[in-house]
C-alpha cells in the first residue's frame, strides 16, 4: 500500500493559545516569553503581528521589543499548552493509532490505510484542519506527503490554516529550490559546513555526490543525502509505541551569572540530583557524563567524558560532571547557564563489565542510599531531604524541574 503521511504542525501555538484566552491581545503583537526575573525570557513563540516586526523565537525579549516597542510579552502557561496539545492528539486519534509527536505543536500521522475510511490524504488533511479551527479554536497547517521529511516541509511551506501536498511526481519541482536550512535536522552548524561545500539549496544537495558527502559528514551526509532525494522510509510510531530512551539531563539558565568553581559545583549537584532520580526511577545507568556550559553571549561549549562503570549514582554523576568542567573552563567569561547529561544507557539490571579497582562494597552503599532518598522524596517531595552543599546557595537551588517543599534536611555534608 502507497504511504500518506501527514505532518500536523500548530500555528503560532503557545502565542494563539494566549490570544485565544484573552481576546483582548488579537491584532496586537504578541510574544511569550520565559520568565524574566529567573533569567530564562527568551521569545518562546509569537503571533503573525509580531512576525511581520521581524521578531525571531529564541530571542531574548530585549532584543524583540528593541525590533517591535509595542511587544505585549505573555509569560508562558505550559500547563494549558499541554492541555490543548492534549486535545489536538485526540482529533488525530480519530483517524489513525499511528501518531508521533514531535514537540508539543506537532506530529506526524500514518493514514496509509485510513485512506479507506476517510478518503485520500489531501481530504483527510482538510477534514482535520477545519476540525483544529472549529472545535479548538487554533489553526493548524498540514503538510501531505510518502514520507515523514517531505510531509515536514510541506507543513511549514503555506501558513497558517494550510494544507500542502509534496508527491512523488513533484518533489523536486516544489522541494529542491528551498534553502538547505529547511530541511529536517540541519541546524546552523551543519548549514555552514553545507554551505562551506557550495551546497546552498535541498536540491544541491540531492545532486551532490553521495561519496563526497560521506566523506566530508561521515554518515550523517548519507542521511542527509536520503531526505533531500526523498528516500526516507522511517515509520510514524504508533501511539502505545514508548521511544527508547537514548539520554537523561538536566539544564538550567541561572538566577545569576556563576563567577567561580564552587558555583559551578553547587548547580552541578542541583543539576545532577534530578539526572540521578530520573536514571533510577527508569531503571537505567549511563556511562557517559556531558556538560554544557552556555556564557552571558549565549555561546554554548559542550563536552563529555566515560565513567568507569556505568552508574546512576548521583555523587558519582556531579563529581565525572565537575572533573569534565575544570578541564574545560578558562573562567575568561562567566557562566549563563548549565546543563548535565547522561548518556550510553543500559537497564540497571545488565551485566556489566566490573572493575579491579573499585570498591564495589561502598558503591552499593551509594545506590542504596540513593535508592532510600528517592522514597523519602516520591512520599514529601523533592526537597524534603537535601545535601549540605545544596544549602550553600539558596539561589543557586533552584531547579525548575521540581516543586519547592518548607522542610530541608540535608544530608552527605561534604557532598
Amino acid at each position: 500500500m502507497k504511504r500518506v503521511i501527514l505532518h500536523c504542525d500548530l500555528n503560532n501555538f503557545y502565542a494563539s493559545v494566549e490570544c485565544l484566552y484573552n481576546p483582548e491581545l488579537r491584532g496586537k503583537p504578541v510574544a511569550v516569553c520565559g520568565s524574566i526575573e529567573d533569567r530564562h525570557g527568551i521569545v518562546l513563540a509569537k503571533n503573525y503581528v509580531a512576525k511581520k516586526y521581524k521578531v525571531r523565537t529564541g530571542e531574548t525579549v530585549w532584543e524583540a521589543k528593541s525590533k517591535c516597542p509595542g511587544l505585549v510579552v505573555v509569560k508562558a502557561n505550559h500547563s494549558l499548552y499541554y492541555k490543548f496539545s492534549k486535545y489536538a492528539r485526540q482529533i488525530y486519534e480519530y483517524y489513525t493509532d499511528r501518531v508521533e509527536s514531535f514537540g508539543l505543536d506537532e506530529c506526524w500521522l500514518d493514514v496509509s490505510e485510513s485512506t479507506l475510511l476517510f478518503g485520500d490524504g489531501p481530504k483527510i488533511a482538510n477534514e482535520i484542519r477545519e476540525r483544529i479551527k472549529r472545535e479548538l479554536g487554533v489553526t493548524v497547517s498540514v503538510g501531505v506527503s510518502y514520507n515523514k521529511i517531505f510531509a515536514k516541509l510541506g507543513s511549514d511551506m503555506k501558513k497558517p490554516d494550510a494544507v500542502t501536498v509534496v508527491a512523488e511526481d513533484n518533489f523536486k519541482e516544489k522541494i529542491w529550490g528551498l534553502p538547505v536550512e529547511d530541511l529536517l535536522y540541519v541546524g546552523n552548524s551543519t548549514r555552514r559546513k553545507l554551505n562551506n561545500l557550495a551546497i546552498f539549496t535541498i536540491g544541491d544537495l540531492a545532486n551532490c555526490h553521495l561519496d563526497f558527502l560521506v566523506r566530508q559528514l561521515g554518515k550523517w551526509g548519507y542521511t542527509l543525502w536520503n531526505f533531500a532525494n526523498g528516500y526516507d522510509k522511517s515509520p510514524v510510531a504508533r501511539n502505545d509505541c514508548e521511544m527508547a530512551v537514548k539520554s537523561i539531563g538536566n539544564s538550567l539558565t541561572t538566577p545569576r551569572d556563576l563567577t567561580n568553581n564552587e558555583d559551578v559545583r553547587i548547580l552541578i549537584y542541583v543539576l545532577s540530583e534530578g539526572v540521578g532520580e530520573r536514571l533510577r526511577s527508569h531503571n537505567l545507568k549511563g556511562g557517559t557524563v556531558q556538560i554544557s556550559l552556555k556564557n552571558p553571549k549565549l555561546e554554548t561549549l559542550e563536552r563529555q567524558a566515560k565513567l568507569d562503570m556505568h552508574t546512576y549514582i548521583t555523587s558519582e554523576i556531579a563529581a565525572k560532571a565537575y572533573e569534565i568542567f575544570l578541564k574545560s573552563w578558562d573562567w575568561s567569561q562567566n557562566i549563563r547557564a548549565l546543563g548535565v547529561r547522561v548518556t550510553d544507557l543500559v537497564e540497571a539490571d545488565t551485566c556489566t563489565q566490573m572493575s579491579l579497582f573499585a570498591d564495589d562494597a561502598k558503591k552499593q552503599k551509594l545506590e542504596m542510599i540513593d535508592e532510600c532518598v528517592d522514597r523519602v522524596r516520591e512520599r514529601f517531595g523533592h526537597y524534603s531531604v537535601q545535601r549540605g552543599i545544596l544549602l550553600q546557595d539558596r539561589e543557586l537551588n533552584a531547579d525548575p524541574a521540581h516543586e519547592n517543599i518548607i522542610f530541608p534536611v540535608s544530608y552527605f555534608r561534604k557532598g
